[in-house]
């Protein structure tokens, strides 16, 4: 267990007591009790000069596949050589020793977009970079002996995809990657503004879980640890550096899993696993080699699990209402029958294939892409039959989805109730978005993913049920589905 140093230890409670959560407005100046270097660096920059972008942004200029081959082990760091900042706001905290010279930033403090790395060579940031802390990065400014101090930002190891501030670069037989910011550097770049907000958990479900969450704080509710390990502890005493435990959760007829990564040095190492049920929050971080993506925690607090376990649903206690496989169609033709197939612009529909994914191996599917259709714009519609909600008191949905080259084109899962049944009526319709999960951009394109149970309940009436495909000229990637049902309690 890691050594807590006394005067560390009391510096860091005094700081905590001096800490105090603010609203933003309209006054940008700093408290003197940041330190009136700090306080001179943060007014300078917030009184113009400097070009302030988004984290979306500055992670744009970082060309993670200078080859267009795919991989990106061949990428090379950046050096930022114009003067502009980011804001941000922190989301992890190395107070429990589960993070180590490292900080995430994440662009709002509710409903965040993106987020992104820093590495430091400091360790105990929390005392300066606390959870909540609004955070400027400058990084192109000029040290008082006139050097600049242009910041880089690629990958801290060789095609990990975790987009990340550093320091300078370093090279070896594997590629080139970013290093540590040094305390100065740290110091000229990264100032604090007064303002620490409340993070408010960005609620999603493990299959819907990408690495464009990396560095966000999460909550994903109804989920527990998997059944065989009661009795457990977070980290595992056999191992040298961290510890991954599988995370469940109830999804209708099976569970959906993540997995828990907990380093040796985190002071919460030794408690107990909870046996129950419920939600708990963390930041969707990479493994160390980048291989997966997991969860990790700021502390056992963001973890309430006192829950009755969940039980998966019996799928005896189910009929099929309707089921579309897709099987009765010849390779190439257009999906008909019931079934709406409505370009709205371009010239590709819904078409039947039989794929050769090895998740789905020789079954016939439902594809639609825009690739080489030369269209300025695709938007096509998938829509099916009507069904009628009034006639019992539960409906599910749900189906699975796979992808190639989904460069940015979209698939949304959307529900109807007012639509009339024609072409024109797509429109004018009501259609509102559905939570089943689709495929991510970023899953391997022989895989399919399963949407989850939809809860059609709230909704009555005669309801059509769309899948809505948009691509245009840069964005053309392909899209299926497949195994279609609509499940009706017994």
């Amino acid at each position: 267990m890691k050594t807590i140093n006394f005067k560390n230890y009391l510096l860091a409670l005094l700081a905590s007591v001096a800490i105090v959560s603010c609203v933003q407005d309209d006054d940008f100046s700093v408290p003197e009790s940041l330190g009136t270097e700090e306080n001179r660096a943060l007014n300078e920059l917030l009184s113009g000069g400097v070009n302030l972008v988004s984290i979306s942004e500055l992670k744009a200029m970082y060309d993670s596949d200078p080859n267009g081959d795919g991989n990106n082990n061949d990428a090379i760091p950046f050096r930022v050589d114009t003067d502009i900042a980011i804001k941000g706001y922190v989301t992890s905290s190395d107070l429990t020793g589960n993070f180590y010279k490292e900080v995430y930033l994440q662009d709002s403090p509710e409903n965040p977009t993106t987020a992104i790395k820093v590495i430091l060579s400091q360790v105990d940031s929390y005392n300066r970079f606390n959870k909540g802390r609004e955070v400027y990065i400058r990084l192109n400014p000029t040290f008082e002996n006139g050097a600049p101090g242009g910041l880089y930002i690629g990958e801290e190891r060789t095609g990990n995809e975790v987009i990340t501030i550093g320091g300078g670069t370093e090279s070896d037989q594997y590629g080139t990657t970013v290093t540590s910011l040094s305390q100065n550097q740290m110091n000229a770049t990264m100032l604090r503004s007064e303002i620490t907000a409340e993070i408010v958990p960005l609620n999603v479900q493990f299959s819907q879980i990408s690495s464009d969450h990396i560095g966000m704080f999460v909550q994903i509710d109804n989920v527990e640890f998997e059944d065989n390990l009661d009795g457990l502890r977070y980290f595992d005493p056999s191992e040298d550096y961290d510890t991954q435990r599988t995370l469940q959760s109830c999804s209708g007829f099976s569970y959906s899993n993540m997995n828990i990564e907990t380093s040796s040095f985190a002071n919460f190492k030794n408690e107990m696993l909870p046996t129950g049920n419920g939600s708990i929050g963390g930041l969707v971080v990479k493994t160390y080699d980048g291989s997966s993506l997991v969860l990790a925690l700021n502390t056992t607090d963001d973890v309430d699990f006192n829950g009755e376990r969940c039980e998966l649903l019996n799928v005896d206690d189910f009929n099929l209402l309707f089921e579309e496989d897709f099987e009765a169609y010849s390779n190439f033709d257009a999906i008909s029958g019931d079934w709406t197939n409505y370009i709205e612009e371009g010239t590709r529909d819904w078409i039947a294939r039989t794929t050769t994914d090895t998740g789905n191996p020789g079954s016939r599917i439902a594809q639609i892409s825009a690739y080489n259709s030369g269209d300025v714009s695709t938007v096509s519609w998938l829509i099916t039959p009507g069904i009628d909600l009034d006639a019992q008191e539960f409906e599910f949905f749900d189906f699975e989805s796979s992808n190639s080259y989904s460069d940015g084109s979209e698939l949304e899962l959307l529900i109807s109730t007012d639509w009339d049944g024609t072409d024109s009526g797509v429109s004018s319709a009501t259609w509102t978005s559905l939570p089943g999960t689709i495929v991510p951009d970023d899953t391997y394109y022989k895989d399919w993913v399963y949407s989850g149970l939809v809860d059609l309940s709230p909704y009555s009436g005669t309801a059509h049920i769309a899948f809505k495909y948009t691509a245009n000229s840069g964005n053309t990637g392909t899209y299926e589905i497949d195994n279609v049902k609509v499940l009706v309690q017994n």
